[in-house]
């Protein structure tokens, strides 16, 4: 308990709680946009993928920092635009679209690298994102700019989502896509655009891991980030400010295994401190999601007209 005590009161894990959740709440905000318009997207591990290589290979080319981050954003939004194509367009499996984009998306990153640096065994580096230091906040001086995009984005979105017109239509379009078009709105325009964005925030959580997080790229270094984000939507109850604070709430349990491990006169062995935070994380979707309003369109293809 008191190694628990210890570790609560040091800042920098609390700097490490808010550097992990970062990139979960880019990529969970990407999947709540997607599924309040009706559409699952379990592209999301291989958008974040290609989003992690596309835009370290910027930034590794030359490019800008932020132009890096733009072309990992335009890199998941194509991805987004292809399942849009998939399951807006042609209406087919949601699931089966995802599933598929995740491997294609992993497999042309993987591809690219290989052929890039065909005879490199170390990854090469990037210099990444600084600290913040000029901001007078502790522990959020400690982070990059893009932890600090992340955040901002939280307010952004659920502004968008409850105060203005094209929030509205895409709830609509993810609860009733029949009233929708009654009242004259393009449900296909409407989830194509909600995918797309969601996508680009997907694949800007990619690129936090290269260019922010560290310094290069390596192969499952998402290791799983993007099937966290779409339970945290659940968790969220496809609500903005849940969503940040389960990306909290799951990076809290995993700094806290790391510095468990970490601890001299650790007992246990590492992998239960491993198991930690995803233990805890059921537990708590088991509790929150018997509850949640889920999206009524959500999974459920629509083709204009029919009723």
């Amino acid at each position: 308990m008191s190694d628990i005590l210890d570790i609560l009161a040091n800042s920098a894990f609390w700097v490490a709680v808010l550097r992990i959740a970062s990139p979960l709440i880019l990529g969970t905000l990407g999947v709540l946009l997607c599924e309040r318009a009706g559409v699952l997207n379990l592209g999301i591990e291989g958008i974040m993928v290609a989003g992690a290589f596309a835009g370290w290979l910027a930034v590794y080319l030359g490019w800008p920092l932020w132009i890096g981050v733009a072309v990992a954003a335009l890199t998941g939004a194509v991805f987004g635009l292809l399942h849009a194509f998939l399951t807006v367009g042609l209406a087919l499996s949601q699931h089966v679209s995802g599933l598929g984009i995740t491997m294609l998306a992993t497999a042309l990153s993987y591809y690219g690298y290989r052929v890039s640096f065909p005879k490199v065994t170390t990854p090469p580096t990037v210099t990444p994102f600084a600290p913040m230091d000029w901001l007078p906040i502790p522990v959020l001086n400690a982070q990059t700019p893009l932890t600090l995009l992340a955040l901002l984005l939280v307010p952004l979105i659920a502004y968008g989502l409850y105060r203005t017109p094209a929030g509205l239509a895409l709830r609509m379009v993810g609860e009733n896509p029949q009233a929708a078009e009654g009242q004259g709105l393009s449900v296909a325009r409407t989830r194509t655009a909600a995918i797309v964005a969601g996508s680009a925030l997907m694949g800007v959580a990619g690129s936090f891991l290269t260019l922010s997080a560290f310094n290069a790229f390596f192969f499952n270094m998402v290791n799983g980030r993007g099937w966290i984000c779409v339970a945290l939507v659940v968790f969220a109850s496809w609500r903005p400010g849940k969503a940040l604070l389960g990306a909290l709430l799951f990076a809290f349990f995993d700094a806290l295994q790391l510095r468990l491990q970490q601890s001299g006169d650790a007992v246990l062995p590492y992998q239960l401190y491993l198991m930690l935070p995803y233990v805890l994380s059921i537990l708590a979707l088991i509790v929150v999601a018997r509850k949640a309003a889920y999206p009524q369109a959500l999974m459920k293809p629509y083709r204009k007209g029919e009723r």
